[in-house]
């Protein structure tokens, strides 16, 4: 394994034999080798979901990968994605909200950031996941090195979910490798007249899997996997840190503190549900005034202390408490 010093960073190369190269490449005979990295790769991120998608995304897609990525990461399963526009670097978002594990696979260097503007996301991933790719630091991010790129994506992931893809595009290849790896393939519906929904509605037409929440996502994975989610939900934040839940990563970011009853309250989100009638996500964001990506969260780390239900649909209900 040689190391070379970047940045804010170090620049790895792990070929086979290395402990940390990722189990689920290792076996393939097309495995890059080489892999360069810079962050760290650990085991539990053979537990891994890819979420890939358009980079013209729709505010609709934009809020479906987030959440989707919060929701999958805040029980253990790493979020592995391109860094992309659009919908990868809304999912690479999501995971780090709560606190949860992503990896960028890169069509360029690991060093070199593409798009530029996301240089502030690469940096954050490399602390708490990993960048990785196949190309030399400094190797440019070059249109033919997407499709390589696309094929390390589906290969690190036990599972791709394509959010919003037009007819035409590098996430349903993304898709198709995954399907000749024997990887599960599930995409999210969009409206039947939006071109950036067409790839993935299609997908679901040809007989990918149907994905309105974690939950379809979870249920598609290996039974041996599923053993290995965090039922908790509880991440850490940083290393070294403490483990706040996922409410409380939340809290963290705009000064909120927990209740007295040692959850995380959310009395914008509660006073919106009512025991007997089930509400919409739709209508909760908008009577709470929450964004969309906060009252996600708010509601998953509710569901979790037993305080909401989730019903069909994705509408929830206030639980009495006993």
């Amino acid at each position: 394994m040689a190391d070379a010093g970047i940045g804010n960073g170090t620049v790895r190369a792990l070929d086979r034999a290395d402990a940390e190269f990722p189990s689920l490449l290792r076996p393939l005979p097309t495995a890059p080798a080489p892999l360069y990295v810079r962050g760290r790769l650990v085991e539990s991120d053979a537990l891994a979901v890819a979420l890939v998608g358009s980079r013209r995304a729709t505010s609709y897609g934009l809020t479906v990968a987030e959440t989707m990525a919060a929701d999958l990461a805040a029980r253990g399963i790493t979020i592995v994605s391109g860094l992309a526009r659009g919908i990868d670097s809304a999912a690479h978002r999501g995971a780090l909200r709560v606190g949860g594990r992503t990896i960028a696979v890169l069509g360029s260097g690991v060093d070199v950031v593409y798009p530029p503007e996301n240089r502030r996301l690469a940096d954050e991933i490399a602390e708490r996941g990993a960048l990785v790719s196949q190309f030399a630091a400094g190797t440019p991010p070059l249109p033919h090195h997407f499709p390589t790129r696309n094929r390390v994506i589906a290969a690190m992931s036990l599972a791709v979910v394509v959010v919003e893809a037009a007819e035409r595009s590098g996430s349903l290849i993304t898709a198709r490798l995954a399907a000749e790896l024997g990887r599960e393939v599930l995409a999210v519906p969009g409206r039947v007249t939006a071109p950036e929904s067409r790839g993935a509605n299609r997908l679901i037409q040809d007989g990918a899997a149907l994905a309105l929440g974690w939950e379809d996502v979870v249920d598609a994975l290996p039974e041996r996997w599923k053993a290995c989610l965090d039922s908790s939900a509880t991440m850490t934040v940083r290393a070294g840190g403490p483990a706040p839940t996922v409410g409380d990563t939340d809290a963290l970011a705009d000064g909120r503190g927990s209740g007295d009853d040692g959850s995380c309250g959310h009395p914008e989100i509660l006073a919106v549900l009512a025991e007997d009638d089930a509400v919409d996500i739709d209508r909760v964001i908008e009577a709470s005034g929450l964004s969309a990506a906060r009252a996600s969260a708010a509601l998953l780390d509710l569901e979790l202390s037993g305080r909401v239900r989730q019903i069909e649909g994705k509408r929830f209900v206030r639980v009495t408490r006993g």
